[in-house]
């Protein structure tokens, strides 16, 4: 592989080959830009996150056979008065006006004036200044057809009333979430390419070297949504939060592996006349390791074809084609733009051939000269309050109820909060209960197994909501107590689903219970996320653990490196969620945020030990141990703890993004690089490289 990569790198940096390379790279991105669609054609608010296979989604195409009515995308209008209470001729008259409209994107809606006027009174509040009218909307929409009839709908109440309107449940959600990115990806792109170049700017005061990695970032991010564009037209979809990760891993890795490269070709213009020869010499050492940390991340994005999940699995192919179009960039692009500018790229302080290549009073050669000399003091301190961090786990919380996730604003949140506020919460998202039996259902039968289901813990109340033609399936509506995210309600239908066998031999019915609606897909959530987490954790770390042993030609060197990263990321987490809630009054986190965080810190956290151990194995072929990680911490800090700063900070952009999840995720990925950068690949893995390998160097002595 080696040979192969110099093989490249030394055509690449050659006047020929740079030219070559610069003039193939435009000719795709062009080509791809005028002949190819883009990714964001193909962007939908939500992907289905359960497999066929779970138990919610078999219930919901079963309630989908045996009662057509209920096939649809449901949404429900939250109607709010605050002059009084809300008449019901006037809320029979908006509901006409919509059903007169004649939208074909609206599949049904309940016909309040078709209803006795008891049966109306379930619509208001206690106080009958808050109204509410279910509707469904046709199954085969697309998002954007959803938004437009959404708009439409809440043109004729404006027009025809003044009461205040809020589309909340499914279709209001899928509407505002794509309204709520169409906005923020505009914020994502500019606040990552703005807070990228001030940093780079900052840290290394030359224009050029802020410039120089941002037109490699460029030229990638449009290959790559152009090539997604292309498997979007062969059928993948991409989900907002999908795309608006990757943006950020693009520009994070692009950035990233550029800092590598020029920090390398810095050192090799002290040495070098001919910026070519200085390329070409720094690819030879460099390009394996920056190789090498891409295809970790690329492995790691490769094990999440083993997840059910939805969201984990729809970030298989995004993010492994977006990382070999970087890995591919990094080795080809990336030189030959340096290579072009040359010396110039450094300017104002130009590198010339004889300057010492790293200064022995430079921050991190006091930090290697600190560790080398205690490393059992740097070990155990930093060990410490890794452990200490990482023990806020057993305080995390979960939170199901993804409405919280979004903005206070957002109408459809608004909707729901109103919903919560002034009726029963277990109302908001009944669970629909199907008996399938294999004999006709009696009357007796019926009221036996409705009483059953209400009797178990935390059941509100059970309600028949019709039985099929042949009368062996019949469709119960189940409430909780509780909200229907509540984590003691999905408890409870968890309990329930596990008991159905025991309640209906209890009852002497003969068939099958099948549960479908919100906390019915929880339930099958939290199993399936619980599963892919655990798998994924073990094969991302078996596959990187493999690969390292591969480049570094050592058994010791990986286990040091997947150690430290694995406490690393434990330690993120626990103290991610504590800062969170301190900062940002955070105290519950998505049951997705764990694996978002895993894969990322372990994939991005190893590249900077990839390059420090790839420095120290090259230094230790010349010099003993403590000398070869003395010498690998002063010439990799300055490079890695920039690097780490830009990364940590374009993590921490996703905080701009309009959902909690994404805000917490990349708050503690921001905090887990800080830590990797900092006290992992400068303090604790160099401290047990010296620990661990100082016998080594003993016995050798020796033995001379």
């Amino acid at each position: 592989m080696k040979a192969f990569l110099q093989f490249i790198t030394d055509r690449v940096t050659t006047k020929k080959g740079m030219w070559i390379t610069l003039a193939v790279w435009f000719i795709l991105t062009m080509g791809l830009a005028i002949f190819a669609p883009s990714a964001k054609e193909y962007q939908v608010s939500s992907i289905d996150a359960l497999p066929k296979e779970a138990q919610s989604v078999i219930a919901n195409k079963k309630v989908d056979t045996y009662f057509k009515d209920s096939d649809g995308v449901p949404g429900i209008l939250v109607f709010q008065s605050d002059k009084g209470e809300i008449e019901l001729q006037q809320l029979v008259d908006l509901v006409d006006r919509i059903e007169k409209a004649d939208m074909k994107e609206v599949e049904q809606i309940i016909p309040l004036s078709a209803l006795p006027p008891q049966a109306t009174a379930g619509f208001f509040s206690a106080d009958k200044k808050t109204a509410v009218i279910p509707l469904t909307f046709n199954a085969s929409l697309e998002t954007k057809e959803l938004k437009q009839a959404k708009e439409q709908i809440e043109k004729i109440v404006k027009e025809q009333s003044d009461l205040a309107l809020y589309v909340t449940g499914p279709a209001g959600i899928a509407a505002d979430t794509l309204e709520l990115f169409s906005r923020a990806d505009v914020v994502l792109i500019l606040s990552t390419v703005g807070l990228i170049l001030v940093l780079l700017v900052i840290i290394y005061r030359s224009p050029l070297l802020a410039l120089i990695p941002l037109l490699a970032a460029a030229f990638v991010y449009e290959v790559v949504m152009q090539t997604l564009g292309v498997m979007g037209a062969a059928g993948l979809v991409f989900s907002n939060q999908t795309l608006s990760i990757m943006t950020i891993l693009l520009f994070a890795a692009v950035i990233d592996y550029s800092l590598f490269v020029f920090s390398r070709y810095r050192e090799e213009l002290k040495t070098y006349e001919s910026k070519y020869d200085a390329m070409s010499a720094a690819m030879r050492e460099i390009g394996m390791p920056v190789f090498f940390s891409g295809g970790t991340v690329l492995a790691a994005m490769l094990v999440l074809f083993f997840a059910e999940f939805g969201d984990y699995n729809n970030f298989a192919p995004t993010f492994g084609t977006t990382m070999v179009i970087i890995m591919l960039a990094s080795i080809t692009l990336v030189p030959a733009l340096f290579t072009l500018f040359g010396r110039k790229s450094f300017w104002p302080k130009i590198p010339q051939v004889g300057e010492t290549i790293i200064k022995s009073n430079s921050i991190w050669s006091r930090v290697g000269r600190f560790v080398v000399r205690k490393p059992g003091l740097s070990v155990a301190v930093i060990g410490v309050f890794l452990l200490v961090s990482a023990s806020n786990l057993f305080n995390m919380q979960y939170e199901f109820d993804t409405m919280k996730s979004f903005p206070e604003d957002m109408p459809s949140r608004q909707g729901y909060e109103i919903l919560e506020k002034n009726f029963h919460k277990g109302d908001l998202a009944p669970t629909t209960v199907l008996f399938e039996a294999t004999e006709i259902i009696t009357l007796e039968q019926q009221e036996n197994l409705k009483n059953a289901l209400a009797s178990q813990p935390l059941v509100n109340n059970v309600r028949i909501n019709g039985i099929s033609e042949n009368e062996k399936v019949i469709n119960y509506s189940l409430t909780f107590d509780e909200s229907p995210y509540a984590i003691d309600t999905i408890d409870a239908l968890k309990n329930i689903i596990d008991n159905s066998e025991t309640i209906m031999t209890d009852q002497q019915l003969e068939g099958s219970l099948h549960f479908a609606g919100e906390t019915a897909s929880k339930v099958d959530e939290r199993s399936i996320n619980n599963r892919d987490l655990i798998l994924i954790v073990i094969l991302e770390t078996i596959l990187i653990f493999a690969l390292l042993i591969v480049l570094t030609k050592s058994i010791k060197m990986p286990i040091y490196m997947m150690g430290t990263i694995l406490i690393s990321f434990l330690a993120a987490l626990g103290l991610g969620m504590f800062l969170s809630g301190i900062i940002f009054d955070l105290h519950t986190i998505s049951d997705r945020v764990p694996l978002y965080s895993f894969v990322f810190l372990v994939a991005l956290g190893v590249d900077y030990n990839i390059i420090l151990i790839s420095r120290y194995q090259e230094e230790r072929r010349k010099h003993a141990v403590k000398e070869a990680v003395q010498i690998a911490v002063a010439n990799t800090g300055g490079v890695i703890s920039s690097a780490g700063l830009i990364l940590a900070a374009t993590f921490a952009v996703l905080m701009t993004q309009p959902i909690e999840l994404l805000f917490v995720f990349g708050f503690i990925v921001a905090v887990g690089i800080l830590l990797d950068t900092f006290l992992i690949r400068g303090v604790l893995l160099p401290g047990l490289i010296v620990l661990f390998e100082k016998e080594k160097a003993v016995k050798r002595k020796h033995s001379n």
